[in-house]
């Protein structure tokens, strides 16, 4: 561990300053030319808040009974949003720096590490606009809401792992830009955020829990909504599908980083 711990910490005095501007670098592009700028960060997540809640209450007639129906769509579309965001930029990420690599020396791992991080300075700033729901709708605050960091480094390791792997895939087969792209949306709906879990047939129920963001939007809406300690299985499958997606993660990249230079 000390040994880890001290990797860590040489890698980032001799390569923080790169990271950095790296992020930089990604809120200048996306944020360039744009009038409202990094207030969109605010506006996105309440305005497709509204407009999946306009379809999904009035169409569709979805109800979550006991808790404020827009706080349950919004605190699953931030974390959601976070994930596919992250995972999509950094898929790319080791693609679209093959010039800086081919010309400077540097650790590959820095360019999806930095989508993950960039991303999830913007998850941060959607808290705002989410704990205004929160207010405004009455579900009010509570000691509970303590927890939430855990589970949100959960979810930056889980981030950090599928990205990695898919960084790697990317490289040799340019067709995962497409096929997540797929696997993306259908992820999306097999994930409860638009819908309460109840509503699925109880024979199927199990096969949901098999979905990692299913975990994580759980222990949030249980101290959000239903201000209650999560169960510690729900703890144990957080921290257990984050640590072990990150070292995956990281043992495919580092696994295959050096033939990168053969295929990108």
């Amino acid at each position: 561990m000390n040994r880890i711990l001290n990797n860590l910490k040489y890698t980032y005095k001799k390569y923080g300053f790169l990271l950095y501007q790296l992020i930089a670098r990604d809120f200048k592009v996306k944020y360039k030319r744009s009038i409202l700028g990094i207030l969109w960060s605010l506006l996105y997540p309440i305005l497709t808040m509204a407009v999946m809640a306009l379809v999904f209450t009035n169409v569709f007639k979805f109800s979550t009974p006991g808790v404020n129906y827009l706080v349950y769509l919004m605190s699953g579309l931030v974390l959601f949003n976070y994930f596919s965001e992250a995972s999509n930029l950094s898929m790319s990420s080791v693609v679209a720096n093959f010039s800086l690599i081919n010309k400077v020396y540097m650790p590959k791992y820095i360019f999806p590490l930095s989508k993950c991080l960039f991303v999830g300075i913007n998850f941060l700033l959607t808290l705002i606009p989410l704990y205004a729901i929160i207010f405004l709708t009455g579900t009010g605050i509570n000691i509970h809401h303590l927890l939430l960091p855990y589970v949100l480094v959960c979810l930056l390791l889980f981030t950090i792992g599928i990205s990695f792997i898919l960084a790697t895939v990317s490289v040799f087969m340019r067709d995962m830009f497409y096929i997540y792209g797929v696997l993306i949306s259908l992820w999306t709906y097999l994930t409860p955020i638009m819908y309460d879990v109840t509503i699925i047939p109880t024979n199927f129920q199990p096969f949901m829990k098999l979905n990692p963001m299913y975990w994580f939007l759980k222990f949030t809406r249980d101290v959000i909504l239903y201000d209650v300690t999560p169960t510690l299985n729900v703890w144990i499958y957080c921290g257990t599908l984050g640590v072990a997606f990150c070292f995956l993660g990281v043992f495919v990249f580092k696994k295959n980083q050096d033939k990168f230079i053969y295929y990108v």
